[in-house]
């Protein structure tokens, strides 16, 4: 039975994912509905306001659900929000039992969901797939836990640590195929983040490639107002969704100009020669951002590891030497080696020619749910 547990989580574990930077300020969630061992219904959560996973996979049941089994990756709701809870939904339904992967993570909810179903006489289990859903709910955690959206930095580099060469040339350090695992990165954000020197060297569009209905914020971090509106961020048509976060010292001519292209302009408090990080997170997090993919430059990356601000490292290592006075991938006045900060590493694979490490903060660690079965009254 817990091999069959494990085998429909997986998969509704693989149909949240599908929601996966569409249903901010919400968390992407799975359902599957089995009965007899098959899947009657399939579900997952496509947009804030709109139905839950678990009410898809009832409608496609229909009468199938009663006497069936629900597999979600995420507790049920039991409140109203902006739709009617789900557990009510999912008592009437005649569902017999419920396979949670975690609770809420919301310490107003936590387990109230579980409870109702279990003092309706249904059988409740939790903690299957554990891991994995807390891995996939870690933005909506950090957001419910800390207030502030989880930040992935991005960065590609050489053997020696360096983001580009002597003359600020970048393109391409890394290949084709750790390009493509980019846009999957920035269609798994909601937000988008880069410094102002990668908008005048680059002038990146910073959308998902192709956007699989993702249209992301685009977050310039400019304290001065540097970067000229004449940009592919305010010119392509979705020029609503780009941020630029800025201070008092940028010119109110160029806040004009950033306006009037259709832009959101952040006057921040400064911090140094830059932006308040932590302010321009719970700024975001005001906006519903869960999760924001920071793709450098050295100066941001250094700024947000210094502040404590990066959850997960993303790196992309080619396998080529610049050297000399190359960009070193974290910039910034560095650290002494007894007061480094660890990143302790949690994958490694081979993307084309390149590899790609994955890192965590030792910092913070969502709570991850343990497997535990609570029977009906």
């Amino acid at each position: 039975m817990k091999t069959d547990d494990t085998t429909w989580m997986t998969e509704a574990l693989r149909l949240a994912r599908l929601g996966e930077g569409l249903t901010r300020p919400n968390p992407p969630v799975g359902a599957v509905i089995v009965k007899n061992g098959r899947v009657v219904g399939r579900g997952f959560h496509r947009k804030a306001g709109g139905p839950h996973a678990e009410v898809y996979a009832l409608r496609q049941a229909g009468v199938h659900a009663r006497g069936a089994t629900l597999y979600v990756t995420l507790e049920p709701c039991c409140t109203f929000g902006r739709t009617p809870p789900c557990v009510e939904g999912i008592i009437r339904a005649g569902i017999k039992k419920v396979v949670a992967a975690v609770s809420d993570p919301n310490p107003r909810h936590a387990g109230k969901g579980l409870k109702q179903l279990r003092l309706a006489g249904l059988d409740v289990v939790t903690g299957v797939g554990a891991g994995a859903a807390t891995e996939l709910l870690a933005p909506f955690t950090s957001v419910m836990i800390r207030k502030r959206p989880y930040v992935t930095l991005k960065l590609a580099e050489s053997l020696d640590g360096r983001i580009a060469d002597s003359t600020g040339r970048s393109k391409w350090i890394s290949g084709s195929a750790a390009r493509g695992v980019v846009q999957g990165l920035r269609r798994q954000a909601d937000a988008v983040m880069v410094g102002a020197g990668t908008v005048l060297k680059d002038d990146p569009s910073l959308l998902p490639r192709p956007s699989k209905g993702r249209i992301p914020f685009r977050v310039i971090v400019d304290a001065t107002g540097k970067v000229p509106a004449n940009r592919r961020v305010f010119l392509d048509g979705f020029s609503s969704q780009t941020i630029l976060a800025t201070t008092k010292r940028c010119p109110a001519r160029r806040q004009a100009d950033y306006a009037a292209r259709g832009a959101k302009v952040m006057i921040l408090p400064a911090v140094g020669r830059g932006v308040s990080l932590p302010v321009l997170l719970k700024s975001l997090h005001d906006l519903g951002v869960l999760h924001v993919l920071c793709e450098g430059g050295s100066e941001l990356a250094a700024s947000l590891v210094r502040a404590n601000l990066v959850d997960e490292l993303v790196l992309f290592v080619a396998p080529i030497l610049i050297g000399g006075r190359g960009i070193a991938a974290v910039g910034g006045r560095g650290w002494v080696l007894t007061a480094v900060p660890h990143f302790p590493i949690v994958e490694s694979r081979v993307v084309g020619g390149d590899v790609m490490i994955r890192a965590r903060s030792l910092r913070w660690t969502p709570p991850s749910g343990r497997r535990q079965r609570l029977k009906g009254a």
